[in-house]
């Protein structure tokens, strides 16, 4: 995908922001990695979205311990990508308040078939593949955002450097309402290491409300105790039932439009290539129409230097000086792109973006993160 006639293309390859099949996770074959493949020297503070796309890396606390996030091809059979944590700086001893999870959060709207709040409610099976050098007992922690819920289960990596295959049943929650919205439903939470604060209480394997002493009891490793430390995911999979079927492949394309609702990247290009399209409503304003291909979850958060974006406007280039209002409507993603002075008023114009832009319309984002569980 290189401008916007490459994202347009993927219109037909997903049906924007639904989910078809059983997995309600969306890139579980950590396939989709628009932001990069690795990212170094992650530790107290920074965006938690990194690398595979939907996957975070979470820390809380202020925790010492420095790790690098990436997608790596060791993997077992019948998949091509894993996510991978390696620490680099080791943490031996955790703060009562420091944490080490990767997760994923899933759209509210996308969860409805789990009838949660009802007589009907359906259990969950979250299966996947999980690999390190590091044996003992981890947990996944479920938390519902809506009715501040939460349930914790364990499971045990037995063998060091071996692929082992890990099914959770998630039981029915008869009490908490997921809203019909397209906000934060569920995040599925892998614990790699936490202070006490978090595990001097006891598990709940029933849906209850969340309390910080529960949410990872049972947690037996530091996965930041060693630089020689790592650990491995991939096939995730989350699905209505109790039972955990073999995982459902979709293809790139599907993923990547899928993932594209909440994360898409305009790349640049040595050629003069147009971005997007629209005209000049002033000397020093445009309104410019760039077409996505995806509809995104909501209006998203616009990266790029505006310096490096030209405007073609009436024979001439002129640098852009600021970009601001992302309005996001069905496919469409509509923008003000500013320049200091000298556009033709009520002319056509294009823009030539000179670097990658972003459109990011996460769940979450960091600061929220910070203040309220992740």
């Amino acid at each position: 995908m290189t401008q916007a006639r490459d994202l347009a293309d993927l219109a037909g390859a997903a049906t924007a922001g639904t989910i078809t099949g059983r997995n309600l996770i969306i890139n579980g074959a950590m396939n989709v990695a628009q932001r990069g493949t690795s990212a170094a020297g992650l530790t107290d503070g920074g965006e938690p979205y990194q690398t595979i796309d939907r996957f975070r890396f979470v820390e809380q606390g202020s925790p010492t311990y420095a790790l690098t996030m990436s997608q790596s091809s060791t993997a077992p059979a019948g998949f091509a990508n894993s996510l991978k944590l390696d620490i680099t700086t080791a943490q031996g001893s955790l703060a009562v308040a420091d944490a080490l999870a990767v997760d994923t959060l899933i759209e509210a709207q996308n969860l409805q078939q789990l009838a949660y709040g009802t007589s009907s409610a359906n259990t969950a099976t979250l299966s996947f593949w999980v690999r390190s050098n590091k044996t003992g007992t981890y947990v996944v922690y479920f938390y519902q955002y809506d009715d501040d819920r939460a349930t914790t289960h364990s499971y045990t990596i037995n063998s060091a450097d071996t692929w082992e295959y890990k099914t959770i049943v998630v039981p029915a929650d008869t009490v908490g309402i997921i809203d019909n919205n397209n906000d934060r439903g569920i995040a599925v939470r892998w614990v790699l290491a936490s202070g006490t604060n978090y595990t001097s209480g006891t598990a709940s394997t029933a849906w209850a409300a969340d309390v910080a002493a529960n949410r990872y009891a049972g947690l037996n490793v530091n996965l930041a105790d060693d630089t020689a430390n790592e650990w491995y995911l991939t096939g995730a999979q989350l699905e209505v039932g109790s039972t955990a079927t073999d995982f459902e492949h979709r293809s790139y394309g599907d993923e990547l439009a899928l993932c594209q609702r909440y994360f898409a990247v305009l790349q640049d290009t040595t050629a003069a290539y147009a971005g997007g399209f629209g005209f000049c409503n002033s000397t020093t304003k445009t309104k410019v129409c760039f077409p996505l291909g995806v509809a995104l979850r909501a209006n998203p958060t616009v990266n790029v230097t505006a310096a490096t974006i030209d405007i073609r406007n009436n024979a001439t280039n002129t640098a852009a000086s600021s970009v601001s209002a992302a309005i996001a409507q069905g496919t469409n993603l509509y923008l003000d792109v500013n320049a200091a002075s000298g556009l033709a008023t009520n002319h056509a114009c294009a823009i030539d973006p000179k670097q990658n832009m972003t459109f990011d319309a996460e769940l979450d984002g960091y600061f929220k993160c910070k203040i309220y569980k992740c």
